[in-house]
């Protein structure tokens, strides 16, 4: 009767190093299937982020640039991590080196997401508070070369990172199927500064100067009629750039918020632990299906494109050179 009851408790009963099974209730089951449908989600939205921006040329402008970077990751985010993190908790679990690809493709994907966000940031800065000299500062292949050094160096940090943990993950992960990850203070201050400080703060202090840029020139536009034609379209511009910062704004207010209780058991001087269930990281990884919402909700060219490419016209010889905005 005693080993009936322990190969039923173990994952894999002939293994002692299996990890002990836990009865799923039906609201766990409920908490899942809800889980899986917004990973679904994520990676729908952020795929359609993806095909606008790629299919449409009216949409192949710097700042789609960068904005295409974080859809990628984005939707990896809903294709890969979240999926794998809600099978973690379950005895389907793969192992140790799924564990540690895992991760290491969970905090890439975050370094680069928090990169796209600079590089979000300082397109919108250049772009409302020296417009003159945009175009020629910020091209699509330097946009492009930003991208791709934002990816590379995600990748080789976070290696660096976890090299330590990696070649000890049995140590902190005894049995088969568990999947934590357990991060230095010496190395979750170096992550706190490089991936959430550092980077808030050039987020924070250039969006502080767009909004300064933004009320000033509010204040002249309400101030002087315009009558010259050349000069309505130069205001007309301003007023979609304008409008660009607000949405974009927004997103990297999101995506703060989201960010900000991931790291707080450091800010309390813990010790950071993550087997990928906590309500922080999920947080987190809601910020990966929160980013297109805003997009269909602010951005008319998104619910344009939205329309054509589930109606299947892109389909048709020429769609891609049809305005949407």
């Amino acid at each position: 009767m005693g080993e009936t009851l322990e190969q039923v408790e173990l994952c894999i009963p002939p293994l002692n190093t299996s990890c002990i099974s836990t009865l799923v209730s039906p609201k766990a089951s409920l908490i899942k299937t809800l889980l899986y449908c917004i990973a679904l989600l994520t990676v729908t939205l952020n795929l359609l982020v993806v095909i606008s921006i790629s299919h449409f040329r009216q949409l192949h402008t710097t700042t789609n640039i960068f904005l295409l970077s974080l859809a990628v990751s984005d939707l990896l985010v809903g294709l890969a991590v979240m999926p794998a993190t809600v099978d973690q908790q379950s005895c389907r679990f793969p192992g140790k080196i799924t564990c540690a690809l895992l991760f290491l493709l969970s905090i890439t994907l975050t370094s680069s997401s928090v990169g796209s966000m600079v590089l979000i940031s300082v397109d919108r800065y250049l772009a409302i508070c020296v417009p003159l000299h945009y175009s020629s500062m910020i091209t699509p292949s330097r946009a492009k070369i930003c991208v791709s050094l934002c990816w590379i160096c995600s990748v080789i940090y976070n290696f660096i990172i976890l090299k330590d943990h990696l070649s000890q993950i049995d140590m902190f992960n005894p049995c088969l199927q568990e999947c934590t990850v357990f991060i230095s203070y010496i190395s979750g201050l170096v992550d706190f500064i490089v991936t959430f400080l550092g980077p808030v703060t050039v987020i924070i202090v250039l969006y502080m100067r767009v909004f300064v840029v933004a009320v000033s020139q509010a204040r002249v536009m309400r101030s002087q009629i315009v009558a010259v034609k050349s000069k309505t379209l130069t205001v007309v511009v301003k007023k979609s750039e304008m409008r660009a910062a607000r949405t974009l704004g927004i997103v990297l207010l999101v995506f703060i918020v989201c960010l900000c209780p991931y790291y707080c058991p450091f800010l309390a001087g813990e010790d950071m632990t993550d087997d990928g269930s906590s309500a922080q990281s999920w947080l987190f990884y809601f910020n990966s299906t929160f980013n297109p919402l805003i997009y269909a909700f602010f951005y008319p060219w998104f619910r344009k494109a939205i329309k054509l490419i589930v109606s299947l016209q892109i389909l048709q010889p020429g769609s891609c050179k049809t305005k949407l905005i």
